[in-house]
């Protein structure tokens, strides 16, 4: 798991601490407060903060005398010191007690996050190289799970880009888990002690997306009624993933162009500048190459994206990991259940093996799932799995009625939550919506 960095906030005032508190959450960081020097010290017994954000003035025990008691105890830990009676002799005596820097009420609280982002990466500079060289082989994500050949050749490849900065766009069918690579280039990168954050780009309007990205200030818009961070500014040292990339619109393309190239941007109705050091990972199902050529994605954008290209193979080409794959799920959906761990019979699994999965691992997952829930045995057996029986070919549906059925069967899924169901079939809302719209679809499963 990727480790958060942990935070102490050290003041007398309550609102100070919960504004504080919401602040750094939101910021990625594990916090904690403390209403006292004489509270922050007995916590100090028992737990470790990367990071000390302490006042100066409270009562009995103040912020400098817990500064000397701090770094007597543990040099190398980072203090920051915060004051609304600043003086230039308490300043010089702060640092030269050890604070890592100092800070005056009332702070703007970007200055003091961009503090702490910094106060952060001194940690991580100072973390030995070998310690870290170490945990990369580790730091994969747990449900990626099999043994091919193909498999390992994608997890190498993961491997190699994890080190570098450089923009990633992962491909392959629906349900191949490309989040879950995306995960494990994140989780092995200098980066993995900073948050991943995801969007998924086809869920959300034009411009619930731009707001999404970018955030928004206090009276932007109808309903704006409190700044917000984007996704953009709470990757800052992170990463941020781009899920469904290629369902962004053109003046959306054009936005994320500029934001990759400067590294900036503004909060929708602001117009202060942001700057934020993220690394971008993309995931789609389409052929962007061809959606250059047919000029429905921007050229620029796509050389921006795809310095590196990662293709997760479908299921189909690794069926070898397909026993794996369901061993995983039964423990997995066994213990969710409160079961007793249930097997396949060999007859099931040979069947799962033959299968072509259209849907890939999401649809191996599911069938797993429903199978623990029907079966009621020790096995699961071919009747518990819901595998397309032989037909006459004369019987063989049309690719409409295949699609009609499909999306019926996730709407329903989902409960007709049409943002969940668009975000499962790997298209945005309108596409879903229109689709609904051709086969005349209801949420009573019935045509109308």
């Amino acid at each position: 798991m990727t480790k958060k960095i942990s935070l102490l906030v050290v003041d007398d005032e309550e609102s100070v601490r919960d504004s504080l508190l919401n602040w750094f959450i939101e910021d990625g960081y594990k916090v904690a407060c403390a209403e006292s020097a004489k509270k922050a010290l007995s916590m100090l017994e028992t737990e470790n903060f990367d990071i000390i954000l302490t006042d100066v003035k409270m009562p009995g025990m103040d912020g400098l005398e817990m500064l000397k008691r701090i770094k007597a105890l543990k040099n190398e830990a980072i203090v920051i010191i915060m004051t609304a009676f600043a003086t230039v002799d308490t300043a010089v005596q702060a640092l030269k007690d050890g604070a890592f820097d100092y800070v005056t009420k009332p702070f703007d609280p970007d200055d003091l996050s961009h503090l702490i982002r910094n106060a952060a990466k001194q940690i991580l500079l100072t973390s030995e190289n070998e310690n870290l060289k170490s945990r990369l082989s580790l730091e994969l994500v747990d449900d990626i799970i099999g043994n091919s050949e193909a498999l390992k050749k994608v997890l190498q490849e993961v491997q190699n880009v994890a080190q570098s900065n450089s923009s990633v766009i992962i491909t392959g069918e629906s349900g191949t888990g490309k989040e879950l690579f995306a995960r494990a280039i994140h989780a092995n990168s200098s980066r993995r002690f900073f948050p991943m954050v995801s969007v998924h780009c086809g869920a959300l309007s034009e411009s619930l997306l731009e707001s999404e990205l970018f955030g928004h200030e206090k009276g932007a818009f109808t309903g704006a009624v409190y700044n917000r961070k984007g996704r953009f500014e709470m990757a800052d040292s992170g990463t941020i993933f781009l899920d469904e990339i290629a369902t962004v619109s053109t003046k959306m393309q054009i936005e994320l162009l500029r934001v990759l190239e400067s590294k900036s941007f503004m909060r929708v109705g602001g117009n202060k500048l942001i700057e934020s050091d993220f690394r971008v990972i993309c995931a789609t199902n389409r052929d962007l190459k061809k959606m250059v050529e047919n000029g429905t994605f921007r050229e620029d954008l796509y050389y921006r994206l795809n310095v590196v290209n990662i293709f997760i193979p479908p299921l189909r080409d690794r069926i070898e990991d397909i026993p794996l794959l369901v061993d995983h799920f039964l423990k997995k959906y066994c213990s969710a259940m409160s079961r007793s761990k249930m097997g396949i019979e060999s007859a099931a699994l040979k069947r799962l093996q033959e299968f072509d999965f259209p849907g890939n691992v999401r649809e191996l997952e599911n069938m797993i799932e429903r199978a623990i829930v029907v079966g009621n045995g020790k096995e699961i057996k071919v009747k518990d799995l819901p595998l397309a029986k032989e037909v006459p070919v004369s019987h063989i549906e049309s690719l409409d009625e295949l699609e009609k059925k499909h999306i019926l069967m996730i709407l329903n899924k989902y409960t007709w939550n049409i943002s969940r169901a668009a975000k499962a079939l790997e298209v945005d809302r309108v596409t879903l919506y229109n689709k609904i719209k051709k086969f005349d679809l209801t949420p009573s499963g019935k045509d109308r």
